[in-house]
């Protein structure tokens, strides 16, 4: 796989870095800079923005992500994804203030453009 294959927009189902079953939803939109570096925009629970930059090699992609809690705090983790297909990315993710005893969990299945029937 290469760069370009992985880019597009993704459904996300993940789990937070608790020690709870509890887990949410989202949209994943990733993209390239002009060096060629991986944008990372998600929207969890249809209310929270986060964004990311981060890069891909050897089918890996890891993801430098920032966002504002409810609290107005900001709030920065990072975020590994094994891409194992050009649809579907596996990753585990951690932030600064998490509990450090779990990971986050994400899975990600890319969102098929739809065909006009003519």
């Amino acid at each position: 796989m290469n760069i370009n294959d992985i880019l597009g927009t993704y459904n996300v189902i993940g789990k937070n870095q608790e020690d709870t079953e509890v887990t949410y939803s989202g949209i994943l939109s990733l993209s390239i800079d002009q060096n060629r570096r991986v944008i990372a925009k998600w929207v969890i629970n249809n209310t929270q923005k986060q964004s990311g930059i981060g890069f891909f090699k050897d089918n890996i992609l890891v993801i430098n992500f920032s966002y504002y809690g409810d609290d107005n705090k900001l709030y920065t983790g990072v975020v590994v994804y094994k891409c194992l297909t050009k649809s579907l990315l596996e990753g585990f993710w951690s932030e600064e203030y998490g509990d450090p005893n779990y990971l986050g969990e994400e899975r990600c299945f890319r969102v098929e453009e739809s065909k006009e029937l003519n």
